[in-house]
């Protein structure tokens, strides 16, 4: 697996986290993935590169393409960071129990705990 250090490093670029945010919804090809983008397939694949150096990514040859998918157990190093921090964001842990939640679902929850002062 990919060091913490690789995979941060991996994830610290805009583009790199676009392409995994894509790839959460199954696995594409350079083309595919450069369609995506306005930056050239060269540039996609050197981000490819980077994070598949951190084992982020993997790829399968099919046919003629490479088609590359998400490894997301790597992306643990970040759970594993963040929730030391968990604490300095919201002592009762709230603001994290929101990231599950759709957006009306989130705005309603806002609106009881103000209502009711909690």
């Amino acid at each position: 697996m990919g060091t913490p250090d690789s995979v941060f490093k991996a994830i610290a670029h805009p583009t790199r986290r676009a392409i995994i945010l894509l790839l959460t919804g199954g696995a594409r090809s350079v083309k595919e993935l450069t369609a995506e983008f306005e930056i050239s397939q060269p540039a996609i694949s050197q981000h490819l590169r980077e994070l598949r150096d951190a084992e982020i990514v993997s790829s399968d040859r099919v046919g003629l393409e490479q088609r590359y998918k998400l490894t997301p157990r790597p992306l643990k190093f970040i759970v594993e960071w963040s929730d030391k921090y968990r604490t300095l964001i919201d002592p009762s842990g709230h603001a994290w129990s929101f990231v599950s939640l759709t957006g009306g679902q989130r705005k309603e929850r806002v609106r009881k705990r103000d209502r009711h002062g909690r």
